[in-house]
């Protein structure tokens, strides 16, 4: 090990290890198996070992592995790919000397492996070592080079002998290590260096590291990082043989300060160089990373259970912390994060969160393309609503240094929140529903502060637009609009639980076209029926959008009546071209604050809640005639008593 860094190697929790071994006909799967089963090269070997087990004791990680013997021939293809399948690592072997059985690994069996989709890490095997003709030397490197650059699957290449016993028992060793330390998530082999994922875990491991914020490990946070790990302390002479073969290949890797940023990241290219991945795994692991270089799940506390009306929101310690990291990163004060700058901020997570959709396009921007400080906190916000365990493993990754337990909390039932007439929630979920052309998109585009385009272009699946709506009296909340395409809305709307987690359903129409306005109707009426039928019932905003252009007249009588009967307030009428949009915007969160107002309530669900209220009444009278006519025998009883005493 590295001037004494290193310890004992990590599992990452794994119990068990399953083995795939195929290749061609005669090509020594069964012999290796067995040979190394039993320690010596066995006589007579079946066509098919049944499954083998090598003791957990086989290998310094304790970890008991099942070596799958498969058929080559094709009438057994389909148990061939149920173990392809099952297996955590696949062995593909070919006879050292029958060189058309190596040509067969990249005209068959990894081509296959592909086409099947199998993602578990590849090791080829050479067998049969000891009858290679000598005469003809090669070397494994030169045969195995160009088909490694093809497919970066196989972990490592090997060549054993059964009848010798020679490197027969590494191949297994190689097959545990494939699995539990990987080289392929850490190194770039044709580029020769650290894969972006493992450097940027590398430094938060870093960063962790450096409690005095120096830029530097000195020799107390070197020894506190390898007692953290490995459970001893490094003594001053291996510290100082660490540094000197850190400054001997990297000479910004040590400063008088202690061991840099560099340095660092140098000894993790010295581990895999030295063909040590354990060491490197054993640091990840410790730091809480899992196989894919992401926080493992058990680190990021969240609350799996809670009511469908119920949503997660952060708390205002967390959002405090995250608005003074944005100032830290906003280097030039104009309140605006460049792209470089958003890529310093997330360059400790495994990658940039928002890159794709649905958060990709989905908070306001500057003109510029910058990240305004309200596009930031909606963005965190609209990853809590969709995915909060993802926005907590965010935090930890960016230096959230509290418990992350206390970064969220759970809000109220929506349903309870209609019964008291009020909300606490700072975040506010809009579903905007309407038919094709209707104005939906323009509207979303608008609240993210963005010019209005004449050109239309249907959305393809569901959007999103967040943004902080200013309201009077200088209260701020967090909006978060969700398109529902018209050619979605039915398939949306069959859950029961649709609707459970919208605070404001805005249905939008072209109030030009009577065809849309007919159609955005059924739509409010459905939304409507699902909230009665759920006992979801969701506060409505119905919008007659476009009103740059004349209006159709029967379209705007009828949208105030059916407003009436519906019990909820007239259409409000906008138009982005005009640059309507505060107003909008505002009256759905005013909406959002009053959950128990603009509920429409249908003919039917009116009948419904009369004879519910009816029935109460009469259960409420049968009981009080009950309870008196009880108390009434209770008294002539006491009476009857007295008197006959």
């Amino acid at each position: 090990m590295l001037g004494g860094f290193g310890g004992k190697s990590s599992s990452g929790g794994r119990k068990s290890l399953r083995v795939a071994v195929a290749g061609d006909k005669g090509t020594g799967k069964s012999s290796l198996i067995s040979a190394v089963a039993s320690e010596t090269f066995p006589d007579n070997v079946p066509r098919v070992l049944p499954p083998t087990t090598l003791p957990a004791d086989a290998y310094p990680d304790y970890i008991p592995i099942t070596i799958i013997d498969t058929p080559s021939s094709i009438d057994n293809r389909i148990k061939l790919i149920e173990e392809f399948r099952k297996a955590d690592v696949v062995i593909l072997t070919y006879a050292c000397d029958q060189p058309p059985t190596l040509d067969r690994l990249s005209s068959y069996w990894l081509p296959e492996l592909r086409r099947l989709q199998i993602k578990a890490p590849v090791i080829v095997v050479g067998c049969k070592l000891d009858l290679r003709d000598e005469r003809s030397p090669v070397r494994l490197e030169d045969i195995m080079a160009p088909i490694m650059k093809e497919y970066r699957e196989i972990e490592t290449c090997i060549e054993c002998s059964a009848l010798t016993l020679i490197q027969a028992p590494d191949v297994f060793y190689y097959a545990l290590k494939a699995v539990l330390h990987p080289t392929f998530p850490l190194f770039d082999q044709e580029k020769q260096c650290l894969k972006p994922r493992l450097r940027r875990a590398v430094q938060r491991i870093f960063n962790f590291c450096d409690q005095d914020l120096d830029g530097a490990l000195n020799d107390a946070e070197l020894n506190d990082f390898q007692v953290n790990c490995f459970g001893a302390p490094l003594d001053p002479v291996e510290l100082m043989g660490v540094k000197r073969v850190v400054q001997e290949r990297q000479p910004d890797g040590v400063t008088d300060l202690g061991l840099t940023l560099p340095g660092f990241l140098f000894l993790f290219s010295l581990f895999i160089e030295r063909g040590r991945p354990e060491t490197a795994w054993a640091i990840l692991r410790k730091f809480g990373y899992n196989d894919s270089l992401e926080l493992n799940t058990e680190l990021l506390p969240v609350q799996a259970k809670h009511s469908p009306d119920q949503s997660i929101e952060l708390t205002n310690e967390t959002m405090d912390f995250l608005r003074g990291f944005f100032q830290l990163y906003d280097l030039d004060n104009d309140g605006a994060l460049r792209a470089d700058e958003l890529d310093d901020l997330f360059q400790t997570a495994p990658d940039s969160p928002w890159l794709e959709a649905p958060y990709k396009d989905a908070a306001e921007k500057t003109p510029g393309g910058k990240l305004t400080i309200n596009g930031f906190l909606s963005e965190w916000a609209l990853m809590t609503l969709l995915d909060p365990r993802k926005t907590l493993a965010n935090l930890i990754y960016i230096g959230y240094g509290h418990d992350p337990a206390s970064a969220f909390y759970v809000t109220r039932k929506r349903s309870v929140d209609r019964k008291k007439q009020r909300t606490e929630r700072n975040v506010f979920q809009c579903f905007v529903f309407g038919p094709k052309k209707s104005g939906k998109s323009a509207i979303l585009d608008s609240f993210l502060e963005r010019k209005f385009s004449d050109g239309y272009k249907a959305t393809v699946g569901e959007r999103y637009a967040a943004n902080i709506v200013d309201q009077p009296g200088g209260c701020k909340k967090t909006l978060i609009l969700r398109e529902i395409p018209e050619d979605r809305v039915k398939k949306f709307l069959a859950s029961k639980e649709s609707l459970a987690a919208c605070d404001v359903a805005v249905v939008v129409y072209d109030s030009s076209d009577v065809y849309s306005w007919r159609k955005a109707r059924e739509m409010l009426m459905e939304v409507a029926r699902k909230g009665e039928e759920s006992g979801y019932g969701t506060p409505c905003v119905l919008v007659a959008a476009k009103d740059d252009l004349d209006a159709y007249p029967m379209s705007v009588q009828e949208s105030d009546r059916v407003c009436m009967e519906l019990g909820i307030d007239i259409p409000v009428s906008v138009s982005m071209k005009d640059d309507e949009r505060n107003s909008l915007f505002r009256k759905i969160v005013s909406t959002a604050e009053n959950p128990h107002m603009s509920v429409p309530e249908t003919e039917s669900g009116r009948r419904s809640k009369n004879i519910r209220q009816v029935v109460n009444s009469s259960l409420l009278f049968v009981s009080v005639g009950t309870a008196l006519g009880f108390a009434g025998l209770a008294a002539y009883r006491a009476y009857s008593a007295r008197k006959n005493a």
